[in-house]
């Protein structure tokens, strides 16, 4: 009797997984501010979520907006990267960047992929010669084995920890409470001494602002 197996696609083992991103190299160039920033577009073309961490060799040099996150099946996600350290030190240094992926409810790296970055004077010095080319193919090679460190998350709206509202504010918004309490100029019948009797437009002045410090403690 013959059996039959039910056949599974074989799972990608640790580290083969095809990581797709672009561009495969940031050329950052020192005169042009605009070329700071840099987008590297990570593809998810699997129909399962990957989760992603970004890594670099010279983290320091380097802002990474978004460097840990996540890709839905299927779709995209763009990784800005800025320039941080335009120096002419840096200048022809070549950085590594390392994108690792893994699936949502895995730690190990499914597979990565590995982009250069380095930092040029000018867009007009570009190595043109096949023996510049074949010097920066060189340098690449030598950073096969390079050490990577986790970027630090940049995080586009941080805001300090709010301490609530202060001292004053609380007790300007308790006098405005009481005098709102307190009669209104004109009544008869009130227990309260005159002189405590407000009019029409100080209970106005004392509710709008009372209405402000509600707003100034509700963002806080």
């Amino acid at each position: 009797m013959q059996q039959h197996q039910q056949h599974r696609q074989p799972e990608p083992a640790e580290g083969n997984l095809p990581v797709f991103v672009f561009p495969t190299e940031l050329v950052f160039y020192a005169d042009e501010q605009s070329s700071h920033k840099q987008v590297l577009t990570l593809y998810n073309p699997y129909e399962f979520a990957l989760k992603f961490k970004v890594l670099c060799t010279a983290p320091n040099k380097y802002t990474v907006v978004d460097s840990i996150g996540a890709v839905k099946p299927q779709c995209c996600v763009d990784i800005v990267i800025r320039h941080r350290d335009v120096r002419p030190c840096h200048y022809g240094v070549y950085d590594k960047f390392r994108l690792q992926v893994s699936e949502q409810s895995q730690r190990k790296a499914l597979g990565r992929k590995e982009v250069t970055a380095t930092l040029r004077p000018s867009a007009s010095q570009e190595p043109s010669s096949p023996r510049a080319q074949d010097e920066e193919r060189r340098i690449k090679e030598q950073f096969a084995d390079s050490e990577f460190f986790e970027q630090t998350a940049f995080q586009t709206e941080s805001r300090p920890v709010a301490g609530g509202p202060s001292l004053l504010t609380v007790l300007l918004g308790l006098v405005c409470m009481i005098a709102l309490m307190l009669p209104t100029l004109g009544e008869q019948e009130s227990t309260v001494p005159v002189y405590l009797h407000l009019s029409v437009n100080k209970k106005l002045v004392a509710a709008y602002v009372l209405g402000l410090l509600t707003m100034v403690i509700l963002r806080t």
